[in-house]
């Protein structure tokens, strides 16, 4: 609720916060329109540059909102066990030579699984967890 934010901020920053939840107000968004909208309006409050502590209030709370309304109507597709793969071995910036090394997987399975011509198994999955410190549901998304 905007009032009870508001009421943590004072002054200034209050002031602050309080106009631009006039400008545009703090509800859910329902359509593409207001999606837009929120979009702009987060884009107008960003270009500011630093902000104060209303400023930074409202934009949380307006992309909590604009956030919800995308996870529903624009859903993201999980990424491919390959492409999953290839950015844990950017993100690390190992090989696929180390990788296989590390974790006693066949290059071939790792090779195989980077072309997209195999999926991960339960077994490749828990050695890539354990490797890459990562939970193992990060990688079962496609299971």
């Amino acid at each position: 609720m905007a009032t009870r934010a508001a009421s943590r901020i004072t002054g200034r920053t209050r002031e602050v916060y309080l106009q631009l939840v006039g400008e545009f107000p703090l509800t859910s968004i329902r359509n593409e329109r207001q999606f837009h909208d929120a979009q702009k309006m987060m884009d107008r409050v960003l270009a500011k540059g630093e902000l104060n502590a209303g400023e930074s209030a409202y934009l949380d709370a307006l992309s909590d909102l604009a956030g919800t309304y995308e996870d529903v109507h624009h859903p993201l597709a999980p990424a491919s066990d390959a492409d999953l793969l290839r950015h844990l071995l950017e993100s690390k910036g190992v090989s696929q030579i180390e990788l296989c090394r590390a974790t006693k997987l066949a290059p071939s399975v790792v090779s195989e699984v980077l072309s997209g011509k195999r999926p991960f198994s339960k077994d490749t999955v828990g050695k890539l967890a354990r490797y890459f410190d990562v939970d193992k549901s990060v990688l079962v998304a496609n299971f």
